[in-house]
């Protein structure tokens, strides 16, 4: 590994990993070796506008110190079983594996290779974010509320909204509160909208809201706390916190009056590209021989309740409602 950059390679060049490409490119820290895909005409075109190069799958784990895995999910498992193979560092992206089992299998394998396994959950990187969990501690989470919509994509994916969108707050959902407890689910016929309600052992609940067939984009998180409101808002990268002040009587022209403001403070965030915070956190925990931000556990745990999730929530249409005159 070259003390200055990393080679970095992306496998799968669809929308996704052209977005790796760019940034890996663009990161003083990596050095963009290669990009591979099946469809090797969109693999030589991607490479070609990044000034690299369209590589097999072995020619690819041969240059590269590290790869992005961005194929379809049902295809992760076997791609990172081959990087783990090659002795390859690889940040595959969410969600992480169809089976839970095969998941496991892999980060065995990963620990006995020595190899770092990094899952791209991207909005860990997201500097609202950051900013949120460093006020969490002096909050007393009551409940927790997320909505992650948006218009049809205009590309065929086969993860369900849940496995696609929702896993995203899913996994904030998971370091926010602790094990979930009890889980309520409900999807649309088309299941490209659906809801679902997480209930933790402490008491705090998690709602859950992810949609492909809403026309306005929206991605929002609110915690709300025994004394404050935190709204966060993932496309802007900026937090409001709403505060009530302590209540008070005032004497006025001689009548007594009762007040009690709301208090509204807007952070001051540093705004920074998550996907390129995330790969150069991939690349310092590959480098330092750290535990990565995002673990595969931390991925695992997300498919979980996903799939949790979307056994539960049986499309509206297929429920049958009796009904009485």
């Amino acid at each position: 590994m070259s003390p200055d950059r990393v080679r970095a390679g992306v496998i799968g060049a669809g929308s996704m990993g052209q977005n790796h490409v760019r940034a890996y490119d663009e990161l003083a820290g990596a050095e963009l070796v290669g990009v591979h895909d099946v469809d090797s005409e969109r693999a030589e075109r991607v490479a070609t506008e990044y000034g690299s190069r369209a590589l097999s799958f072995a020619e690819l784990l041969s240059a590269a110190d590290v790869v992005t895995v961005a194929v379809p999910t049902e295809y992760h498992f076997q791609a990172v079983r081959e990087c783990i193979d090659a002795g390859v560092d690889v940040l595959v992206e969410k969600p992480f594996v169809e089976h839970v089992d095969r998941g496991r299998s892999l980060l065995e394998y990963a620990d006995e290779r020595g190899v770092t396994v990094q899952v791209g959950q991207i909005e860990r990187f997201n500097p609202a974010v950051r900013e949120l969990f460093t006020l969490l501690p002096d909050v007393e989470i009551r409940a927790v509320e997320a909505r992650r919509l948006g218009p049809p994509p205009d590309r065929a994916i086969d993860d369900s909204v849940v496995m696609d969108l929702m896993i995203h707050d899913i996994d904030l959902l998971l370091q926010i509160l602790d094990e979930p407890a009890e889980v309520a689910a409900a999807s649309t016929g088309d299941g490209e909208y659906a809801t679902a309600t997480v209930r933790s052992e402490s008491g705090a609940i998690g709602t859950l809201t992810a949609s492909r067939v809403t026309q306005e984009k929206i991605r929002e998180l609110v915690v709300s706390g025994a004394d404050r409101k935190i709204e966060v808002d993932f496309i802007d990268q900026s937090i409001e916190i709403c505060r009530r002040s302590v209540p008070e009587y005032v004497r006025d022209t001689g009548s007594v009056n009762y007040r009690h403001e709301t208090v509204v403070e807007n952070l001051v965030v540093e705004r920074h590209e998550p996907l390129k915070e995330e790969l150069s956190s991939f690349i310092a925990a590959v480098r330092e021989d750290e535990e990565p931000l995002v673990t595969g556990e931390d991925g695992l745990r997300a498919v979980e309740l996903a799939q949790r999730i979307d056994g539960i929530g049986t499309p509206v249409e297929e429920f049958e409602i009796e009904r009485t005159a």
